[in-house]
């Protein structure tokens, strides 16, 4: 079994940061790409930032290009994202994702989810 587990959301005022943090935990082989996706009430999921496992590679999203920064600790399989001059349309969800493969005989490869963790940004 596979777990990842989100942590580091809040309330923030305007302009303010926060860092959140993911870890994967379970039978893993390897890990591929970890991201953060965010949902937001009434909107679809939308990706955020993601980065490459191996060679630590970072994709942002337009919208937070500049004050987010994805990391990651391979040996900890742990990512995390800091969220800086936050503005209140980044109040979401946030969702951690990872395209991972499990150990064992099957070796699979697929996608996993954390349950969320709430970013709220307001005065």
């Amino acid at each position: 079994q596979v777990q990842l587990v989100e942590s580091g959301g809040g309330l923030v005022q305007p302009g303010g940061s926060l860092r959140l943090s993911c870890a994967a935990s379970g039978s893993i082989f390897n890990i591929y790409v970890m991201r953060w996706f965010r949902q937001a009430p009434g909107k679809e999921r939308e990706f955020v930032a993601a980065i490459s496992w191996s060679g630590g590679t970072a994709y942002y999203a337009d919208s937070v290009k500049g004050r987010f920064t994805i990391s990651r600790d391979n040996a900890k399989n742990t990512v995390s994202l800091q969220m800086n001059s936050l503005k209140p349309e980044d109040t979401a969800v946030y969702y951690c994702n990872g395209d991972l493969r499990t150990a064992g005989a099957a070796r699979r490869r697929d996608d996993y989810w954390g349950q969320g963790t709430q970013v709220t940004v307001s005065s």
